[in-house]
């Protein structure tokens, strides 16, 4: 079974041979956007790391109960840190937390393993805090830093980690080792590819879990069918999404998507649209509506999912959103 890593080989050879050359470094920071697989490479490494039953040296049989606790993040010899009470931010009473945990000895692997998931969301001073375990880390103790990029964190963590960057793959590229390695449809696989911008994390998590890819069909059908509908059905509409403040950030980030799809359908465009298999949608609507409009729903989404974060009123939000949207004749 090994990694079983789609399109990121390379990564897991450098870290397997990390482990079998007994060169592995005490700080790595995995970069990427969300969706590359990050924390499956993470996970991935700190199971190789920690299986007692290796396949071969560097090479986690993921079927031990050692494995099964690191993939399910259960195991007492992993510390995963997940943000504060505000759910947004990693704060400086965590990391010394964490810090602690590390400085004792592992309970009953090799090492004990912190995974700092999305440490952007790390305030300056939590990163500060880890600062000195990471010039003097203790012995048995390795930390498994994600992020975006370099670029999102301080200097002076990253300088102190071994980088890997995860890039998504080319769409086509994706795709066919979906069907490869998945078994999937060539249409399937396709789609799935576009949706996910080639980040094959997000691909397989979407074909992992049938219910995420149908929510996602549902929002592209209700932003269809409410383009016909007048302000009242809007408003109703706008309400009950409100409601559940997750459900709306989701929403809003495949709407957002599909409207830059329709974006590039009506200029004319030959890049890659990501909603592939609502192509028919995307060409009746490029009929309808003008590309300043489409323009300025991306704006208006890209802005409302900034707001969101910030903790703006979610019912607000979605009504002057929806009531902005154009009025459409029903699509036949």
């Amino acid at each position: 079974m090994g990694w079983d890593l789609l399109g990121h080989e390379w990564a897991s050879d450098l870290l397997r041979e990390h482990i079998v050359r007994g060169q592995v470094r005490h700080a790595y920071l995995l970069c990427g956007p969300p969706g590359s697989g990050r924390r499956t490479l993470a996970l991935r490494f700190a199971q190789a790391l920690n299986c007692p039953t290796p396949l071969a040296p560097g090479e986690p049989c993921r079927t031990c109960r050692t494995c099964a606790q690191i993939e399910r993040m259960q195991h007492p010899d992993l510390n995963v840190l997940i943000p504060a009470e505000d759910g947004r931010s990693l704060k400086v009473e965590q990391i010394r937390q964490l810090l602690q945990s590390l400085a004792l000895s592992p309970y009953q692997s090799p090492y004990r393993i912190g995974l700092l998931p999305n440490f952007e969301n790390a305030t300056p001073s939590a990163q500060n805090a880890l600062l000195k375990t990471l010039e003097e880390a203790p012995e048995r103790a390795i930390l498994l830093l994600t992020a975006p990029s370099p670029e999102d964190l301080l200097p002076t963590i990253v300088s102190r980690c071994e980088i890997m960057r995860l890039r998504p793959l080319p769409v086509d590229a994706l795709a066919a080792a979906l069907s490869r390695n998945q078994g999937l449809p060539a249409a399937d696989a396709a789609n799935l590819a576009h949706l996910t911008g080639g980040r094959t994390g997000a691909a397989l998590r979407l074909q992992a879990d049938p219910a995420e890819l149908a929510e996602h069909d549902k929002a592209i059908d209700t932003l269809a069918q409410l383009l016909t509908e007048n302000r009242a059905a809007r408003f109703h509409y706008a309400r009950a999404l409100s409601e559940d403040r997750e459900k709306l950030h989701r929403t809003l980030q495949i709407w957002l998507v599909f409207w830059r799809d329709l974006l590039l359908r009506i200029a004319g465009s030959n890049g890659r649209v990501a909603n592939l298999k609502r192509m028919d949608l995307l060409v009746r609507l490029a009929e309808q509506i003008r590309y300043e409009q489409a323009l300025a729903q991306v704006t208006a989404l890209q802005n409302a999912l900034d707001s969101l974060d910030a903790n703006a009123n979610a019912r607000l939000l979605s009504e002057a959103l929806l009531l902005d949207w154009p009025y459409l004749l029903p699509l036949n």
